[in-house]
């Protein structure tokens, strides 16, 4: 497939590799009614709407939608059952990806995590931001700002690997990641700086595989050409990072905010590592970063490694 250099791009490209099948996990947001019904008139989804189907229609008629275009579930119980619902929809295979309505995220995954009926894998679940920025001539990968509090050293190699598989459905064969600390070199009392460096090495002798990897990096040595030059940093990464690994979750949802309310953007985020893409997004995100992040995952749940 083809390299996609932004977000606009991306829903395009999901156009063509849809309609994917999403069921959406108490569904009487305004928001999310409005993002996938965007997302079935763009072609891209075939909606799933489970919930206290009232409720639903209450919403939707509130929005001017037309409720007859979709499949309506309807689930009257508490946050956890109906989120196990909307969840057993996609283990069962009646739908390809999960997305988060008016839920509270923890009762969210625990249908994910569910041992019998979710989406368990045995890998680490994670988060990752998909940003397009203005100025920048690609996509930027923030991992993990959303869900590993303070990840270790095994943590981060499968943040990373859920990341490089996201990055690899875009059509970016071989990413460059940017192992983010506050400094550009190692040092034995910043433990991120040791865990840079043996990610580096892993990477080298083939551990990590899919991208190329270097740390530790500052920021602006990640992003910007001119500031790596100046400090006299060479390597494949420095300046040109498709993929920004943070060291902690504090760092990550800084970063990630930061860009969302200071920067010219457009903003997805998905949940990695499960059986099946999750969108999960916040209840103070934008319909179109909610219609984003459902492109992101049907382009993941399209991508065949």
């Amino acid at each position: 497939m083809k390299k996609l250099h932004s977000l606009v791009e991306l829903l395009e490209y999901a156009k063509e590799v849809g309609p994917k099948r999403v069921s959406v996990a108490r569904a009487e947001d305004a928001d999310v009614l409005e993002a996938v019904d965007r997302a079935q008139k763009e072609g891209i989804a075939e909606v799933i709407l489970v919930g206290n189907a009232d409720k639903i229609a209450e919403t939707a008629r509130s929005l001017g939608i037309d409720l007859s275009r979709f499949r309506l579930v309807d689930a009257r119980g508490g946050e956890v059952e109906v989120g196990l619902a909307a969840v057993e929809l996609v283990s069962s295979g009646q739908a390809d990806i999960l997305m988060k309505g008016m839920i509270q995220t923890a009762n969210f995954l625990r249908g994910v995590l569910d041992k019998e009926r979710g989406l368990r894998t045995g890998s680490l679940l994670s988060h990752a931001y998909i940003h397009q920025i203005e100025g920048y001539d690609r996509i930027f990968f923030i991992c993990d700002p959303a869900f590993n509090v303070a990840p270790d050293l095994n943590a981060k190699v499968k943040i990373l690997n859920n990341t490089v598989n996201l990055a690899h459905s875009f059509g970016i064969d071989n990413p460059k990641v940017a192992v983010l600390a506050a400094v550009e070199v190692v040092n034995p009392d910043m433990p991120c700086t040791l865990e840079a460096a043996a990610l580096v090495q892993m990477n080298r002798r083939g551990q990590i595989k899919g991208c190329v990897v270097d740390g530790p990096l500052a920021l602006d040595n990640a992003v910007n050409v001119e500031a790596a030059r100046h400090k006299g940093i060479i390597s494949e990464v420095a300046g040109q990072a498709d993929i920004l690994l943070v060291p902690d979750i504090e760092a990550g949802n800084l970063l990630a905010k930061s860009i969302v309310y200071f920067a010219p953007n457009k903003t997805a985020g998905l949940v990695l590592g499960a059986k099946a893409p999750v969108v999960l997004t916040s209840r103070t995100d934008s319909p179109e970063t909610k219609l984003l992040s459902i492109a992101s995952a049907v382009v993941l749940s399209s991508y065949k490694a």
